[in-house]
């Protein structure tokens, strides 16, 4: 196995591909919205679109063109996908919104809190960033395969 082998599985360079340009448009969303560039966004959770959609989505999509719909590996893919847009939606989107009661919260208490010691609020998604993450990775990969 090499480094050669890693660019070539189409599976592996789609699902990257598909988060890398989430990540990218996500950044580019949230600079519009809050006039401010924030590069933090590039690797951070939470925002529109979700690339943790764009990452699975684009997974199974390219599963399931190169071994079809009825192979393991898209079955495992589409399981997998389902999850993690379901937990995006569910838990992580609610421990986000906690996080940000919490932290408001604390400064009606009158606590100065260092940004570090803030708790994180950008975790989860909502149902539309989950479903524009989603149609983005089916796009990118259909386009990239």
């Amino acid at each position: 196995m090499s480094i050669a082998d890693l660019l070539h599985n189409n599976l592996l360079i789609d699902a990257l591909y598909a988060w890398l340009v989430a990540q990218i448009i996500k950044t580019i969303i949230y600079a519009v919205v809050n006039k401010t560039l924030d590069f933090q966004r590039l690797f951070g959770d939470g925002g529109m679109p979700s690339g943790h959609s764009a990452t699975v989505t684009a997974l199974a999509t390219t599963a399931a063109l190169e071994f079809g719909l009825d192979s393991p590996i898209f079955a495992v893919s589409f399981i997998l996908a389902i999850i993690v847009m379901h937990d995006a939606m569910g838990v992580r989107l609610e421990a986000g919104k906690h996080a940000k009661a919490i932290n408001e919260l604390m400064v009606l208490l009158g606590s100065d809190l260092d940004p570090e010691q803030k708790l994180q609020e950008f975790l989860g998604h909502t149902p539309l960033q989950v479903l524009f993450g989603a149609i983005l990775g089916f796009v990118i990969s259909l386009l990239v395969h």
